[in-house]
């Protein structure tokens, strides 16, 4: 299935969860399913890099049109590949207005203030595009499944990352989020990667062997999470993940889409120009 074909398009709603999508199961979503691939590895190659070149020409003149923000939202498991979308997708993008944080254990300070007020500090500017490497979401998981929280706040905190993403999307922000789904045979293979990796042990630590014995409760989570937070103004997109490069092209595609959607122009500039010659 060729990258960016009518097919590949045809595909994307399966994958998609807003309001009223009642058959959504979680589990039932193959993550080593390839709706973006064209069944050629190198053909997806040169897809994947001329999409970058792509997202770079859009991201030039999103930051000159300034009507819109753009905030991308990158949420998954343990080895979901969040570091390694980022470099491919937005490998070719300008620092100048491409941005990225990687959200950790809230400081002591945040944990004074609201879950959400963090977040609000680090959504784009005009122009800019930022990507978030797990989110505000990371609220309504962690302590869902460690029990730290029960339903009815649950519950509330759905309604307030509606409600919060929602504000942004009146006021100019437009949200694209990205579950990356990955099998739990799949994850076991990348953290042995990690584990025999000298280069890659670094980013292993001994908490992720606890949080992998959380697998069930944490696509129990998800699939209650994504449900309850796919909205009209900020829906969900499941990405089958086990196949790296799948995932960058489904990401990269699905974010040209949104882009070429914006109907985005240059600014018309001063007319007062016109005319002038440069010696």
């Amino acid at each position: 299935m060729p990258n960016g074909s009518s097919s590949a398009a045809k595909a994307l709603p399966a994958y998609q969860v807003g309001p009223g999508r009642k058959d959504f199961d979680l589990a039932a979503i193959d993550p080593g399913a390839k709706p973006y691939s064209s069944g050629d590895r190198d053909a997806d190659r040169k897809a994947m890099d001329a999409l970058a070149l792509e997202l770079d020409e859009l991201q030039n003149l999103f930051y000159a049109d300034r009507r819109y923000k753009l905030l991308v939202v990158l949420q998954g498991l343990d080895t979901s590949g969040k570091d390694g979308t980022v470099r491919a997708v937005f490998s070719q993008t300008s620092p100048l207005g491409v941005h990225t944080h990687s959200w950790k254990v809230p400081t002591e300070d945040e944990r004074d203030h609201d879950y959400l007020w963090r977040i609000h500090q680090r959504v784009p500017a005009a122009g800019e595009m930022m990507i978030f490497n797990r989110s505000h979401y990371e609220d309504a998981l962690v302590p869902v499944v460690n029990g730290w929280i029960d339903a009815d706040e649950t519950e509330r905190r759905h309604a307030q990352i509606n409600d919060f993403e929602r504000m942004l999307t009146e006021t100019g922000t437009v949200i694209v989020k990205f579950m990356l789904h990955i099998s739990k045979d799949e994850q076991k293979a990348r953290l042995q990667q990690r584990v025999d990796d000298p280069a890659k042990r670094w980013k292993f630590q001994r908490g992720d062997l606890d949080v992998r014995k959380q697998w069930d409760a944490y696509q129990a989570a998800y699939q209650q999470l994504i449900t309850a937070t796919g909205t009209r103004w900020a829906p969900w997109t499941i990405v089958p993940a086990d196949s790296k490069l799948h995932r960058n092209l489904m990401v990269a595609s699905v974010i040209k889409a949104l882009l070429l959607g914006l109907k985005l122009r240059y600014p018309t500039g001063d007319r007062s120009f016109e005319g002038i010659r440069v010696v």
